[in-house]
């Protein structure tokens, strides 16, 4: 058997990198809400792709998000008021949905009816954001963010903080 391919089926040859993928605004969400949610899943053996933790000096940002978002088992996406104010974090939503993978939307002072409608606090940022990018990405990130707002998901209030 020379010439034969060996596959290997162990679990770990199979197992992604990470199993859950924040994405999130750094100005709503970093200090605070999401780095809290992040050490208390790493406390319980969870690894999660945080953008300043999971990347090496010299990575370049977008490339190694999106291959993160890719070898992640699933994606918590915390929704806040600036959010959709960040054209990557659109793209990082439009490629989660396209994965097709499990998504657990937190819903950060945000009404997931705004999420789904682009309405509220969004509304103005996808205005900006088809004059910048135009209607084919726009579109994209507007499904994906009806999807997301569509999961049954988390909320958190002020008072939740």
């Amino acid at each position: 058997m020379p010439n034969s391919l060996i596959v290997s089926s162990s679990p770990a040859a199979l197992r992604l990198k990470w199993d859950v993928f924040l994405s999130f605004r750094g100005e709503d969400t970093r200090h605070g809400f999401t780095e809290n949610l992040y050490e208390s899943l790493s406390k319980e053996d969870i690894r999660v792709f945080l953008d300043n933790s999971g990347m090496a000096p010299g990575d370049e940002i977008d490339p190694t998000l999106m291959e993160a978002i890719e070898d992640s088992a699933l994606s918590i996406i915390i929704l806040s008021p600036r959010y959709a104010n960040s054209h990557w974090c659109l793209e990082e939503v439009a490629r989660i949905c396209e994965l097709r993978r499990l998504i657990l939307p937190v819903f950060y002072q945000v009404d997931p009816s705004h999420i789904r409608r682009q309405k509220g606090p969004l509304e103005q940022d996808f205005m900006d954001h088809m004059e910048r990018f135009g209607e084919e990405k726009v579109g994209k990130w507007r499904e994906a963010m009806k999807k997301v707002g569509g999961i049954s998901g988390f909320f958190v209030s002020d008072d939740d903080r």
